[in-house]
């Protein structure tokens, strides 16, 4: 998948769709993003048209011949969605099985049972963060909240000092660690090594989780105290099974695929011969494709049989957990059309001309040019797929460790100053009974944090690797 975007980003990069000059590019660039921003914030139009008719009017603006502007949108939207869109969806049905079985409430019941007090925002923030491993941001929230309401309110916590870790351990899985759709995307279109970003990526993210989770929480809890709304605390969901799956067999199927794909990278790094039998066997059995796999099937015998699903059951939750996920694919892949029209529109030399100039290093641009378009849509996975795609022709001479830095450097940016434009700006407002100040001082700078502190861990570790 990544050797193929490389191949495909050199062969892009020697017949440009345009002919047009660096200023010219520079405006069409300008433009293509400032339509995209328009029609999102002022107009509500999804992502997915919003992507797309900023993708045609990035060609127009640069001079492009229409047919091909539309070649090179149709071509990134096709590769983009076979490279990620059956990650997607298993990872969309591994996450469907650990809510519906009970799973995820057997490991929340499990660490609260063993937590108290000081412990609480830490058993949180570790809830959250295995949680989010399977499963995106919005269903993670939906997941995650109604627990943070129940411990809240039973334990007599702030809401803010119970909320704000879980809220952290969620958003740094999804900017920073795969199998979510940004860092998949980002991974794809700079041919970075998966798990090797998996393993730098669980780096920089202990760190970041501490400091923006527990840490802040104690802060946040003094600025903004309150408690959980009772109108927002929902029947806990599961309660209609007759029995759960065990903490153990939960916990290690949400784990499966990590571990698989941290041994590929392992073995890689220690045997490096794609001749020996050991690396050929962890290559394919480390791949994200068939590591979710595996997780995915094992989760039926260990999650779904295990909660007493019978076969039609087993069957309609991975029905129900694929309709959800048609948004995002298609946002996923109309972000990879616009990432391919800007590398066919000679953007990518432009990009690396500047940026010999600006002497600025690869990894802090990638962060900048994503926080700049994360403060313009709200969209954490635009704002990663279109830097990923602004940066890629940064990561062609970097070595492997460095190629997944800039992942993370992207992921990072894409997370700075949730607001007004964001979704779950609004999910977290609404969820937890706050004004939009209140959001303001608790949420958004929550997620600053993860994306400044994130991205101080991955410049140290640029200086060691």
């Amino acid at each position: 998948m990544a050797d193929l975007s490389v191949e495909m980003l050199a062969a892009d990069a020697v017949e440009p769709i345009t002919s047009a000059g660096n200023a010219q590019l520079g405006i069409a660039v300008l433009a293509g993003i400032a339509v995209i921003v328009l029609l999102i914030t002022k107009f509500k139009m999804h992502a997915f048209l919003a992507l797309t008719i900023g993708s045609l009017a990035l060609g127009s603006f640069a001079g492009a011949n229409p047919a091909k502007t539309i070649t090179s949108f149709t071509a990134g939207l096709g590769s983009t969605v076979a490279g990620v869109g059956v990650l997607i969806a298993l990872g969309a049905i591994l996450g469907k099985l650990l809510a519906d079985s009970g799973g995820a409430d057997q490991i929340v019941d499990t660490i609260l049972a063993k937590a108290g007090g000081r412990a609480m925002p830490w058993a949180m923030v570790l809830i959250a963060s295995i949680i989010g491993l399977p499963l995106f941001f919005e269903v993670g929230i939906v997941l995650m909240i109604p627990v943070v309401l129940l411990v809240a309110k039973r334990g007599n916590y702030s809401l803010m000092r119970i909320g704000i870790p879980a809220l952290a351990g969620l958003s740094v899985m999804h900017g920073l660690i795969p199998p979510h759709p940004g860092p998949l995307v980002a991974i794809d279109a700079l041919g970075a090594n998966l798990g090797v970003t998996l393993a730098l990526g669980v780096l920089v993210a202990v760190p970041t989780v501490i400091i923006a989770g527990p840490v802040f929480s104690r802060y946040a809890a003094r600025w903004v105290d309150i408690e959980a709304p009772e109108k927002m605390i929902p029947q806990r969901p599961s309660e209609d099974l007759e029995r759960r799956p065990g903490f153990g067999a939960t916990l290690a199927t949400i784990l499966l695929p990590v571990v698989l794909m941290l041994v590929k990278a392992l073995v890689d790094i220690v045997v490096d011969d794609p001749e020996n039998h050991v690396q050929r066997v962890t290559d394919v059995i480390g791949s994200p494709l068939i590591a979710l796999l595996a997780a995915v099937i094992v989760g039926m015998f260990t999650l779904g049989r295990a909660a007493g699903f019978t076969k039609d059951r087993l069957s309609a939750t991975v029905e129900k957990s694929l309709a959800p996920i048609a948004g995002i694919l298609l946002i996923v892949g109309a972000g990879g059309g616009f990432k391919q029209t800007l590398i066919d529109a000679g953007v990518g030399r432009m990009i690396l001309e500047f940026s010999e100039n600006w002497s600025v290093p690869a990894l802090l641009l990638g962060w900048l040019i994503a926080v700049a378009i994360r403060l313009a849509t709200g969209s954490a996975t635009v704002a990663t797929i279109s830097a990923a795609g602004l940066v890629a022709p940064l990561a062609a001479g970097m070595s492997s460790s460095h190629t997944a830095l800039l992942v993370l450097a992207v992921g990072a940016g894409s997370l700075f100053f949730s607001h007004v434009n964001d979704a779950g700006f609004w999910l977290v407002k609404e969820y937890f009974g706050m004004d939009v100040p209140q959001t303001l001082k608790t949420w958004s700078v929550m997620e600053t944090i993860i994306s400044v502190v994130s991205l101080a861990f991955i410049l140290l570790l640029s200086l060691v690797l």
